[in-house]
């Protein structure tokens, strides 16, 4: 109800009349289905008899159902629309997968004629009915906002292009045949004019005017598989590029002087020489590129290197690490170049990960068996990432041991392994640095040694080395459990499985879910769920066993 104000005679002027108010009539309420949809906004024209080509361009079913997947990463959230497919160096166009809460609608028209005096109707005298219905919801939408990449297309007789093909296809006789071509430096070529479709009066025209023909790039520039996402240009100002600083070359041959832009900025690896196990001879010095920093290294810091790899030709970076004050170790390692400046390192071998003096080959001296380097990780160590507040104390209690120059015991004995203290949850030592009793006697033990070394087990054979392995796992293990294994458990391992001469199996470690050790073979999250729940279910079943095996 409302109240209007009129004037009145009798009762006097703004008297209150209740005049009713219009009724309104709530919209109807209209369930909405629970299938989902997903939608993608095409930039073309698409017919119902070119739907398999659309999904064709867009990668296949399998890269749509990737991308519209509810676990799915940001990278795989990424449909490309090949607008030139089979075409490797067209640039397809990239769209994204956006999180919607749009209704599928679906509208009937449907078609009688008017009737006499009917308003509303078409021309031809046909009214239309329209009939929506709510089909479901679509939570996820692929729209395609960008441009369409920067198009370039190469000479496809070139080699490079060759290349590409073959390897987009496999084939391998096209991909070994291909050489690189030698440096003619041809980078302007003449314009073959009679070539392109132009009026011959122009051509005549710029003959007569200009002596000097027309030249053309021929620089083979091959895009890239992509140039750049950014629909926003930046301002450069025509500048040039600032790493790029002109420089002047003399050809060997000819003794011509040449102009050539280097990039300043490029990298320089300052990284120690690393050969293979196969390798003939070991290098005797370092490399040019860090020789040339050897004026600019800590003199002090590189002489007590030296002298480190005069006392033993070997060292890992954690035994060497613990000869100096935190203060050093953190030159040695942001300096880069004085490891390097003082020994080579092997990629594969028992020496592994080991830093070698210059000039010593530890395959040509059996004296090296010493040297090698252990190696096993804890496949139950968790990684956790360190918190803001732990980093924080790591730096203060760092820097309290610049300043007063002490290093704890534990922490300088952290490559050293005794059999009754551990420092860490991964084992990695040398055979040198490992003092327990028992395995020193296995170590030192000259019995079953090879005449030459081997890439697997060095000096040792396979039997001897897999002992000490035996034992040296099973008491670093036994130290993480709380537990000093005893020389009686050891011995016990080594004892050779009956009528063979293999060791018995050493006991599995049950590997614990997680994300970090999947590709150790830990079971996916949903699977441990489900183990879990079985664990749980077996649990009550023999408790209510037990109870009811309990009762009168």
């Amino acid at each position: 109800m409302s109240d209007v104000a009129t004037d009145d005679p009798v009762a006097g002027p703004s008297n209150l009349l209740s005049v009713p108010a219009p009724e309104t009539t709530p919209a109807p309420e209209r369930p909405l289905p629970a299938t989902h949809f997903y939608s993608i906004e095409y930039p073309g024209y698409v017919k119902p008899t070119s739907v398999p080509l659309a999904v064709e361009r867009l990668g296949g079913q399998q890269s749509i159902e990737t991308a519209f997947k509810r676990a799915a990463g940001k990278t795989e959230t990424l449909l490309e629309l090949h607008l030139r497919p089979g075409n490797p160096f067209a640039h397809p166009v990239p769209g994204d997968v956006a999180p919607t809460n749009n209704i599928l609608l679906k509208v009937v028209k449907r078609k009688r004629r008017r009737r006499e005096g009917e308003v509303g109707a078409e021309e031809d005298g046909v009214v239309g009915e329209y009939t929506v219905e709510a089909t479901g919801a679509i939570p996820k939408t692929a729209r395609f906002r960008s441009m369409a990449d920067f198009q370039f297309q190469p000479d496809m007789n070139d080699p490079v292009a060759k290349l590409r093909t073959a390897m987009d296809t496999m084939d391998v006789e096209g991909i070994l045949s291909y050489r690189i071509p030698p440096e003619t430096e041809d980078y302007v070529i003449p314009e073959d004019i009679s070539s392109m479709d132009i009026d011959p009066r122009l051509t005549e025209a710029s003959k007569e005017g200009s002596a000097v023909p027309k030249m053309k790039s021929n620089l083979r520039l091959f895009p890239p598989p992509l140039f750049s996402r950014q629909s926003i240009p930046q301002n450069y100002n025509y500048k040039s590029n600032p790493a790029s600083i002109v420089t002047t070359v003399i050809d060997e041959e000819t003794g011509e002087e040449k102009k050539r832009l280097i990039n300043r900025m490029r990298w320089k690896g300052f990284g120690p020489i690393s050969i293979s196990f196969t390798d003939k001879g070991v290098p005797d010095k370092p490399s040019p590129s860090v020789e040339e920093q050897r004026d600019k290294a800590d003199q002090e810091l590189l002489k007590r290197l030296q002298q480190l790899f005069e006392q033993r030709p070997i060292w890992t970076r954690a035994a060497i690490y613990n000869q100096f004050l935190p203060f050093e170790v953190r030159e040695i390692i942001n300096s880069k170049f004085l490891l390097p400046l003082v020994s080579y390192v092997f990629q594969d071998g028992p020496w592994r990960d080991t830093q070698i003096r210059f000039g010593y080959d530890p395959r040509e001296d059996r004296e090296a068996r010493f040297y090698q380097r252990l190696y096993f990780r804890n496949v139950n160590h968790p990684i956790v990432r360190p918190s803001v507040v732990s980093k924080r104390q790591e730096v203060r209690v760092e820097s309290a041991q610049n300043r007063t120059g002490e290093v704890r015991e534990e922490d300088r004995r952290s490559h050293i392994f005794d059999g009754i203290t551990i420092t860490g949850e991964t084992a990695a030592f040398q055979l040198c640095d490992i003092h327990d009793p028992m395995l020193k006697e296995m170590i030192a033990d000259e019995e079953d040694l090879r005449d030459t070394c081997n890439e697997r087990d060095g000096w040792y054979s396979t039997h001897a080395f897999e002992r000490i392995k035996t034992v040296l796992r099973h008491k670093f293990f036994s130290l993480l459990g709380g537990h000093i294994a005893t020389r009686e458990e050891c011995e016990a391992l080594l004892v050779p499985q009956e009528g063979t001469n293999k060791l018995p199996q050493r006991p599995v470690q049950k590997l614990r879910f997680g994300k970090h050790n999947m590709a150790k073979g830990a079971l996916p999250p949903e699977d441990a769920a489900a183990h879990r729940l079985m664990a749980t279910l077996q649990q009550q079943q023999v408790k209510g066993g037990r109870s009811s095996d309990s009762r009168p």
